[in-house]
């Protein structure tokens, strides 16, 4: 009876273990990410808005969302075509024409007291040696910026804060984009560049370890004294 309990204390304390790496995965950031369009889909752009040149004719999105990192960002909806977006906007010598999607996310993932705009889409016309950042200032004012080059807002949306944390929530499931018709690439977590448990669960692991280990020989010694 002594060995089943041992096994019983280890079982909860693993179970409890489980419990707190499944809610430090369902930490999430609120921040708006960046896309370039390829093709029919969109794929996570490697540079931030500010060092990014895009070149005429090219699509680039921007999403405001909660997510974890970029595998599980959401992209922006709606229509995504060149064609449609920069139709009114003809071509003119030394300038390069981008189209941009600018999709403000859901009210899932809205900050509180905020409600997001409706997804919009510009073209904008810009000089040929400009980047995403320098596109998206022609287009859609204003934009807000953190200290690090993080953008944390377009269109004034949010009004506050920047790449938060929001504990607990798991990423918003999408809807249907209102309108037919920013990442600003956010850095990993400190500490927690590949995506994994952070060292106070490891270490909580190794507890576990330790407390299981010391209670099978506890019981081991009891049943040792019953026996002789």
């Amino acid at each position: 009876m002594t060995r089943r309990c041992a096994a019983l204390v280890l079982a909860a304390l693993l179970l409890s273990l489980t419990g707190a790496v499944q809610s430090a995965q369902a930490a999430g950031y609120r921040y708006w990410s960046f896309w370039d369009r390829s093709g029919d889909g969109w794929t996570y752009a490697t540079q931030g808005p500010s060092t990014a040149r895009p070149a005429d004719g090219d699509v680039q999105g921007f999403r405001f969302a909660v997510s974890a990192d970029s595998q599980d960002a959401s992209q922006p909806r709606g229509a995504a075509s060149f064609a449609a977006i920069c139709a009114k906007t003809p071509a003119r010598d030394d300038t390069k024409r981008v189209a941009l999607v600018i999709d403000f996310g859901t009210a899932a993932d809205a900050p509180g007291g905020e409600t997001p705009p409706s997804p919009r889409t510009a073209c904008a016309r810009v000089s040929s040696d400009a980047t995403t950042a320098e596109a998206l200032a022609s287009v859609v004012e204003p934009l807000r910026y953190d200290t690090n080059a993080l953008l944390c807002a377009i269109a004034g949306y949010p009004r506050t804060g920047c790449g938060e944390q929001v504990s607990g929530q798991a990423p918003a499931t999408d809807g249907p984009a209102s309108a037919e018709p920013t990442s600003a690439a956010k850095p990993e977590p400190a500490g927690e560049e590949d995506g994994g448990p952070s060292v106070g669960l490891y270490a909580g692991a190794a507890a576990v370890a330790v407390l299981g280990a010391a209670a099978v020989r506890q019981a081991r010694r009891r049943g040792s004294r019953r026996d002789g």
